[in-house]
């Protein structure tokens, strides 16, 4: 497999677009599947607890679905196939022709508003009185999305802290606030998590942060809602404590 250039992550600079220009760099068989590279995408790449974006890559008599996104060492793998009549279409790469990029809209706005979610629970965490629990592992697909935190809840505490993080989540997604993303120096990371950066974050990094409103921003490099209220509805379907790590279980309507 050939060595290419790190991919430039178009959605870190506007989460909402679905369709994008990008130049088309080479055609690549990975473990018996063929993915498209390009300089830029706007397609998400499954990692970081959020599934994979679908959709389509099309240019003048050309169209590549694409079934599955993934990221290695800073190259993103567009995995797919070629859907259309000219089977044997090969690209000029002396040319680096154009192409368009459109993103599955249906597909896109369930994973951010999932994702959002798990994020608006963070806060609902810390506002309802738990503020020891610290984040660890976020699971936001569709089939039973969750976030494991550091830490307990007492037994008889459960099915009230149940209720109140449903709540407070309803309540929040009703008032609304701006979800920004940007990439920030480390000293501007810091100002954005109000002075509670992970320590995987090193000094000197330039981590991307991910603020709903006026809370506390976390280092996050998925996509999101452009607004707190159009998660639009948050349910708490569990809260787990064992082993010293609670599980908060949540869905949303599509």
């Amino acid at each position: 497999m050939a060595k290419h250039c790190p991919t430039k992550l178009a959605y870190f600079d506007d989460m909402q677009a679905l369709q994008y220009p990008a130049i088309f760099l080479a055609f690549e068989q990975v473990d018996g599947r063929l993915a498209m590279i390009l300089d830029s995408t706007i397609f998400h790449p499954q990692g970081g607890g959020q599934p994979a974006d679908k959709g389509v890559i099309y240019s003048s008599g050309f169209r590549f679905v694409v079934e599955d996104v993934r990221s290695n060492d800073g190259v993103v793998f567009h995995f797919g196939y070629i859907d259309n009549s000219q089977d044997d279409y090969e690209p000029n790469l002396e040319e680096r022709p154009e192409v368009t990029l459109q993103v599955d809209a249906q597909r896109r706005a369930l994973n951010s508003r999932i994702h959002s979610a798990g994020h608006l629970l963070d806060i609902c965490v810390r506002n309802v009185g738990l503020s020891h629990l610290k984040p660890g592992k976020g699971y936001h697909f569709p089939d039973g999305p969750f976030v494991e935190y550091i830490g307990v809840i007492p037994p008889d505490q459960l099915q009230i802290k149940q209720k109140e993080l449903e709540q407070e989540a309803n309540s929040l997604i009703s008032i609304g606030g701006k979800v920004v993303a940007s990439v920030l120096s480390y000293d501007e990371a810091v100002q954005w998590c109000n002075g509670d950066l992970p320590s995987y974050i090193l000094k000197g990094s330039t981590p991307r942060i991910v603020r709903l409103g006026d809370n506390a921003g976390c280092p996050c490099g998925g996509t999101h809602v452009a607004d707190i209220s159009n998660i639009k509805n948050f349910k708490v379907t569990q809260v787990r404590s064992k082993k010293g790590v609670t599980k908060v279980s949540y869905s949303i309507n599509p």
